[in-house]
């Protein structure tokens, strides 16, 4: 056993953190996600939906496209294309609510991408228009990840006139030289006014994503974009750690990787942006997140009932989500469905009056029961465990238990505190699906 290394307030154990291991933004993972046409399943899971539902719009489209990106997107340098995406997104919309049952009612509405942004302030309105004459709409909280870059007035007006309540932009890092490296230029006052705008136009929870393990990234540059990040007052961030995954995603390809700091460092800076935030009064969420305690996430963190969903950690409470979209993720309780992710292929299938889902996999029992395991250790940090499960993954779990990162009271399974770079791989334990030759991004 290799002695523990402490960084910040976190114990550096290296071994532990060697393996990647995924997100856990479901389970089973999109990794074990089939290449089939899901169009009938997808179609009967919407005819047995009941109650009320979450929808998530994407738009893969940005203005500029950043190094470090792993999302669906491409430039939105066209405006016919732009223009075709919308229309088959308008026709998916009417395609899905025909197959709901009339009882059917929308709480939350999410839009990403790519950057929502990156179509018209009209374009967006007459989204929503389209959205409210399908759909029975209850009053839904509207969410929206935007490109501060792009942001222009007539955005605030449109926000404001639809009620969108939260907003999630999209910093990273508020250093030039880093931003430089990873082809996103923002300066902080273009953050300045992004911020501004929507606290007028009726905004009220501003999440940040920043990000560590970025080239050139110190720590105490990292540490000036996290002070930045409090003095603008953004209500939650999002600290996650870059993964530089070239044979991936090849535009990181423009990332000069020998600038990037090692696993060490990276363990440091996540230690330690942890403890900025927390002693500005931010309340931890799960492993990556924070939030000031009167936020939404902060209380269910609290209450015990936050939940992981494709989007990350949420206070979003229902059991089915509804991708509509290229590359968007539909969840059901019993099957996880993803539209076609080429734009142009979404295009066609969508404008042939089809269903898109062309991955995706059913759930089964045990899955669902995994899952649920996996779902409490990263939002809640602990599980009660079935004790079959704790029996034939003893071996695997004992590496923790005997570092002190997690203790198991009978079949209780509770992570200690400052186990947050560890999550996931003490989740990954229950994981059946997982092998070695999966490419995740690092714990850390």
């Amino acid at each position: 056993m290799t002695g523990p290394e402490i960084l910040g307030n976190w114990t550096y154990w290296p071994e532990l953190l060697e393996r990647p291991v995924p997100r856990y933004t479901s389970y089973p993972t999109a990794a074990e996600f089939v290449e089939e046409s899901f169009e009938d399943r997808q179609a009967e899971a919407l005819r047995n939906v009941r109650g009320t539902v979450s929808l998530y719009l994407h738009i893969p489209y940005c203005k500029e496209i950043c190094w470090y990106c792993g999302c669906n997107t491409g430039a939105a340098n066209k405006t016919q294309r732009l223009a075709a995406y919308l229309e088959a997104l308008h026709h998916e919309i009417a395609l899905v609510a025909r197959h709901l049952h009339p009882s059917v009612k929308v709480s939350r509405i999410a839009f990403g991408g790519g950057s929502p942004n990156a179509i018209k302030p009209t374009d967006f309105v007459r989204l929503v228009d389209i959205l409210t004459l399908n759909f029975r709409l209850q009053d839904p909280v509207l969410s929206i990840e935007l490109d501060p870059r792009t942001l222009a007035a007539d955005w605030f007006r449109a926000i404001r006139g639809i009620g969108v309540v939260k907003a999630s932009l999209g910093v990273q890092t508020l250093d030039r030289r880093v931003q430089a490296a990873i082809g996103r230029v923002q300066p902080r006052d273009m953050i300045e006014r992004a911020t501004e705008g929507l606290r007028e136009a009726g905004v009220d929870s501003i999440n940040f994503d920043l990000m560590y393990g970025l080239p050139f990234q110190t720590d105490e540059i990292l540490a000036d974009t996290l002070d930045q990040t409090v003095a603008l007052g953004a209500d939650r961030v999002a600290l996650f750690g870059y993964a530089h995954v070239p044979h991936m995603i090849p535009r990181q390809q423009r990332i000069d990787a020998s600038e990037l700091p090692d696993q060490r460092t990276r363990f440091r800076m996540a230690a330690e942006g942890y403890a900025r935030l927390t002693n500005a009064g931010y309340q931890p969420v799960g492993f990556d997140h924070f939030a000031l305690p009167g936020d939404d996430l902060a209380i269910v963190a609290r209450t015990g009932t936050l939940r992981r969903n494709f989007q990350g950690f949420t206070e979003d409470q229902s059991p089915v989500l509804i991708g509509l979209g290229a590359s968007s993720i539909s969840e059901f309780p019993d099957l996880f469905v993803q539209t076609e992710k080429n734009a142009g292929r979404y295009r066609m299938l969508i404008g042939a009056d089809q269903l898109a889902g062309r991955k995706g996999v059913a759930r089964s029992a045990e899955d669902r029961r995994r899952g649920e395991v996996i779902n409490d250790l990263l939002c809640r940090g602990r599980a009660d465990v079935p004790a079959d499960l704790i029996a034939t993954n003893r071996d695997r779990l004992e590496p923790f238990l005997a570092r002190g990162l997690a203790r198991l009271d009978g079949t209780v399974l509770t992570l200690e505190p400052g186990t947050q770079p560890y999550a996931r791989s003490i989740a990954a334990v229950f994981d059946a699906y997982r092998s070695g030759a999966r490419q995740f991004s690092s714990a850390v």
